[in-house]
């Protein structure tokens, strides 16, 4: 966010302040210059001389300025991220009573900027008045050696032309004074600029995906299609229905630390699946590669047939429709909300979503309805009612391949009762993977996948993982907990 800001600003400032400044005193130099010559030659090269000799300084001084001005925007990003996340996490602040040692850190960011600024600021600061001071040092030299030169006949000097010459030089002297002090601004934007450069030279996600997605409306219902190029230039449309292959899928966030192990899946059209196990098992990893955010280290991952490596991944994730158990709203309507998983659905449509989903009677006791103004991620809402939003923004988004992603952890068991409602409502007939930890939510699932360490260990319905009586059966009965 600083880059955005912060970065941003002082470069601006730099394009409208620092730069058309500096172009007026350069031009100023210029001029000046040309008529020192035409009055006097040897004085003028006097004047260079002189200026020469504090070149030095003026180098010294605005490499540190510009070595700080860069830590000095380092530690103001620093410091705004340090901010912004003390602010995110307010409550949980003052939960533990951490408030001394949140102030702490800040102090210490906040004397690192200090520090840097203080220096960055002092270098450039005393730059303007050595060379104003150099400025009054020639005025007094060219005083005194035109005097000289002009008795004693070693240039053709008149005292008409010496009084000019010393106003020139007076006129030399500022210009290169403005100039030196525009180049910490400069500087300082050229600071910013290379952090804002360096963001932009982030290389872009890669996607050789060639498939494409599309919908089409008809009087039965929307339908999806896969538009597959072939080597002939021509395109074939395959229909999406949603089934799901993963074939010996292995994986690593880090190399030599594999998370997946020999991962197969097949998850046939309209099938729930369900994914069980321990904090850190491989669940949300595997939802993780079905949408792309990573590239899986062996086996394949396919899709109604095609790899998923072969799709583009915009469109591969429009086919794909997400709850999590952190549902992050935005600052509008409820109904803009709901819209947001198509914003080209109709007032109708958000209505028929809210209704499946079970939130249109929640919807309805609020004061403005669906114009009620959510503000601060939903904060006057609970838990459940934004999961009930959530819902109802995947089901609008109509697309064939739900992840549910344990969207019903940390809401009650009432609540969660109204939540499970709007999800059969939503996954009936969409291939599904849910992760859960309360296993009565995936009792109806038509496959449960138990993973351990990223292996499966076992897998078939409900019925069937108890009949083993293995890892399942212990976790239903309560004899072991997941962790």
């Amino acid at each position: 966010m600083s880059r955005y800001t912060n970065d941003i600003d002082t470069l601006m400032q730099m394009i409208s302040q620092s730069i058309p400044q500096f172009t007026n005193s350069a031009l100023s130099l210029l001029f000046v210059v040309v008529a020192m010559f035409s009055l006097s030659w040897q004085l003028t090269v006097f004047s260079f001389i002189i200026f020469a000799l504090s070149f030095g300084i003026v180098r010294y001084l605005t490499v540190r300025s510009s070595h700080f001005f860069q830590v000095q925007q380092k530690k103001l990003g620093q410091i705004n991220g340090y901010n912004e996340e003390m602010l995110n996490g307010l409550k949980v602040i003052k939960v533990f009573s951490h408030e001394p040692q949140s102030k702490k850190g800040f102090d210490k960011y906040n004397d690192e900027l200090r520090q840097a600024s203080g220096k960055a600021n002092t270098y450039a600061t005393i730059l303007f008045p050595i060379m104003g001071n150099m400025g009054n040092l020639l005025y007094v030299l060219i005083a005194f050696v035109g005097g000289a030169a002009a008795i004693n006949s070693w240039a053709p000097l008149s005292l008409g032309a010496i009084g000019s010459f010393l106003q020139l030089s007076k006129q030399f002297s500022m210009p290169i004074a403005q100039i030196s002090q525009q180049l910490n601004s400069i500087v300082m934007a050229l600071a910013g600029a290379e952090r804002i450069f360096n963001l932009e030279d982030q290389k872009s996600e890669a996607d050789q995906g060639t498939v494409t997605l599309s919908k089409k409306n008809d009087e039965v219902g929307s339908k999806w299609y896969w538009n597959v190029p072939q080597k002939d230039g021509s395109t074939k449309k395959v229909q999406v229905r949603g089934h799901i292959i993963f074939d010996h899928v292995n994986f690593s966030y880090v190399p030599d630390h594999q998370i997946l192990h020999d991962i197969s899946i097949n998850a046939k059209p309209g099938m729930k699946v369900a994914l069980v196990g321990e904090t850190g098992a491989g669940k949300t990893t595997i939802s993780n590669m079905l949408n792309r955010f990573y590239d899986i280290d062996s086996g394949t991952i396919t899709y109604d047939g095609i790899p998923i490596k072969n799709i583009k991944k915009d469109d591969l994730r429009k086919s794909l429709s997400i709850v999590l158990q952190e549902t992050h709203l935005f600052t509008g309507t409820i109904m803009d909300n709901i819209r947001f998983g198509n914003p080209d659905a109709s007032d109708d449509d958000v209505y028929q979503a809210a209704k499946l989903s079970h939130a249109d009677e929640f919807i309805h006791d609020l004061d403005h309805g669906y114009e009620t103004v959510i503000d601060g991620d939903g904060g006057d809402l609970s838990q459940g009612q934004i999961q009930l939003l959530s819902i109802a923004r995947a089901m609008i988004a109509d697309e064939p391949v739900m992840i549910l992603d344990e969207a019903t952890s940390s809401i009650d068991t009432r609540t969660e009762k109204m939540v499970q409602a709007g999800m059969d409502n939503l996954l009936t007939g969409r291939t599904s993977f849910v992760i859960a930890h309360r296993l009565s939510t995936i009792v109806n699932s038509d496959l449960i996948l138990v993973l351990d360490h990223g292996h499966i260990i076992e897998h078939g319905n409900h019925d069937e993982l108890i009949k083993q009586k293995g890892y399942y059966y212990e976790l239903y009965t309560g004899k072991k907990e997941i962790q």
